[in-house]
């Protein structure tokens, strides 16, 4: 029995990795149906992706990452949004005008909203109200790795290690 019909997960998956992974296996096995976004095409992205020239960056690469790893479960539907066009003056990402994109796919039951970031709390109250914040592993017991720390890594063995 699942504990929420409509779930969500998003994030740019710079690289995706076994954290990524972890939130996503949490919320299949809680959700009826969820969506893993993947948003594309932002400042912050544009500037890691002049920084870091690794194969695993490129939004070919986890498009196709993400949909091997949605694959995995019945229940999960992949989806990515192109938020190039949505940046405030100053170049930063618009996370309210990212809002009606994702509604354009979820609809207006979404019953949860995943992340590892208490940050995000307010955000998320305020564009999704009707859905719990449902934080996995916000201090990284699991997989103590984020996508900054991946990506200062230069051994490629050792980015492996931690990447899908």
């Amino acid at each position: 029995m699942y504990k929420y019909k409509i779930g969500m997960y998003g994030g740019k998956f710079m690289p995706l990795h076994k954290g990524h992974n972890y939130c996503i296996e949490t919320a299949a096995k809680e959700c009826e149906k969820l969506y893993v976004i993947m948003f594309y095409g932002g400042k912050e992205e544009e500037t890691i992706l002049k920084i870091n020239k690794e194969k695993d960056l490129t939004v070919k690469s986890r498009k196709d990452r993400v949909i091997r790893v949605c694959k995995k479960y019945k229940n999960v539907v992949p989806n990515f949004i192109d938020i190039s066009k949505l940046r405030l003056v100053d170049g930063s990402e618009d996370w309210d005008a990212e809002t009606p994109l994702v509604r354009e796919i979820i609809g207006d039951n979404l019953n949860a909203v995943y992340s590892s970031e208490t940050s995000y709390d307010n955000y998320f109250k305020r564009a999704y109200p009707e859905a719990v914040h449902r934080i996995v592993d916000s201090k990284r017991i699991n997989y103590p790795i984020s996508g900054t720390k991946i990506r200062k890594i230069k051994n490629r063995e050792e980015r492996k290690l931690w990447t899908i």
